[in-house]
């Protein structure tokens, strides 16, 4: 069981983030605490708002008077409605909030169902109550939850709260939810760099991302849909907004992902293992499949990207040993989509014969890692995916991996031309 703290100043957005799950029939209210409201659990946010705001004191001696909870027991543990009522009031007394106005929700959006709770940690003077090592009484709280209900400790499964990652199945049925689990075990168990890569990774597991700008009101956004694809490439079904599935996997929070995922590349070198595995495969194999093969059994998928001449314009790796999706130009020019359009020709896919310099380095063997399931039908599947895409998953027609490598052999090119006069 994980339990996550978080406070701040807002008591709407907290309600309203559990209302709309609410509404769409993705969550229910199990109890209130010492709240002014009905008890059929049939109440609206503006009802709730009114009940916290007569027992919010007027002076405030904090900046975030709200407390929100989420309780995440492991996914074997399937829990009754009421033994998470149990659960949440044993938790919040012990934390030294039981006698707090709060409101428990329980969440079904995701395999593993959890509870929300929403409420004050203020005093009837407005002064914060004890939060003294709360985060550390938070996680002795739940092992003593764990062990009075037999539940399966955290520790046992690090990856407890983390979905999944398996290919989206359209004709199964409930896309949204596998969609929503799909991009969120995707954005944060790996790293990448650009949305290229990260499109690319989604591509590999049916899973289609756009980004969508415009103005509202004279205002400018970003946003992100998710749409379901078959084995074809072809999207299916109705897009679903990130805001739908959660802010974990909107615009914003995939670009705060990728800020972090450049600098965990480069100071953990990420990059290296991979590189020596490519160039290993590029020296030996003699034809794309050959190619493609042998990655695959290194624990890598590479992922080419065609327009309709059939002519390579982008290529990116997915690591799934490093958890990691590299374009090929990030790890050098000798690995870019313009090089694996040279070296394979015609229809059979042969490659030229070119040096690569070996890795002097034995390469480690691929182990497969929890949570991933291997699929032998990514490449060639992706690449006729994302070759259907054309510029939508990065790149051109030029052969860069990306836009900007595109612009950048441009001005390279630009700059050969130009003549000093003096």
């Amino acid at each position: 069981m994980v339990a996550k703290i978080s406070t701040g100043g807002n008591m709407f957005g907290a309600l309203a983030y559990n209302q709309n799950k609410v509404d769409s029939g993705e969550a229910k209210v199990l109890f209130s605490n010492r709240m002014l409201l009905g008890e059929d659990g049939n109440f609206s946010i503006g009802e709730c708002m009114r009940s916290f705001e007569m027992q919010m004191p007027v002076q405030l001696s904090t900046k975030k008077p709200i407390l929100h909870i989420s309780i995440n027991p492991h996914p074997e543990d399937v829990l009754t409605d009421r033994q998470l009522s149990d659960i949440a009031k044993e938790y919040m007394r012990k934390l030294g909030y039981g006698d707090q106005p709060y409101l428990v929700y329980k969440h079904t959006d995701i395999d593993r169902h959890h509870i929300h709770i929403v409420g004050l940690r203020v005093d009837e003077n407005g002064k914060p109550l004890n939060d003294k090592f709360e985060h550390r009484r938070s996680k002795q709280i739940t092992r003593e939850l764990e062990q009075k209900y037999n539940l399966h400790p955290a520790e046992r499964k690090e990856r407890a709260e983390r979905p999944e990652l398996k290919k989206v199945d359209y004709a199964a049925g409930d896309v949204k939810h596998q969609i929503g689990n799909t991009v969120k075990a995707a954005c944060y168990g790996y790293r990448f760099q650009s949305f290229g890569e990260y499109k690319a990774l989604l591509a590999a597991y049916n899973v289609c991302a756009e980004e969508v700008k415009g103005e509202i009101n004279g205002k400018p956004y970003q946003g992100i849909v998710y749409s379901a694809m078959n084995d074809k490439g072809e999207k299916v079904g109705n897009p679903v907004k990130a805001s739908r599935i959660g802010k974990s996997v909107g615009y914003e929070a995939v670009q705060r992902r990728m800020e972090k995922s450049g600098e965990a590349i480069k100071n953990g070198k990420l990059k290296e293992r991979t590189r020596k595995i490519v160039a290993t495969a590029m020296q030996t194999a003699r034809s794309r499949k050959e190619l493609e093969r042998q990655l695959k059994k290194q624990g890598i998928d590479v992922v080419f990207r065609q327009n309709d001449s059939g002519r390579i314009y982008g290529v990116t790796f997915i690591d799934h040993d490093n958890r990691v999706v590299l374009n090929g130009s990030r790890l050098g020019k000798e690995y870019s989509a313009n090089v694996f359009g040279e070296r394979f020709s015609g229809e059979t896919g042969k490659m030229h014969q070119s040096e690569l310099s070996a890795p002097q380095q034995d390469q480690p063997t691929h182990q497969e890692q929890p949570g991933f399931t291997p699929k032998s039908d990514i490449v060639p599947g992706v690449a006729s995916v994302l070759g259907a895409f054309g510029g939508l998953l990065g790149g051109g027609a030029s052969g860069g991996d990306e836009p900007q490598d595109t612009a950048r052999q441009k001005r390279k090119k630009k700059k050969k031309r130009t003549r000093r006069i003096d």
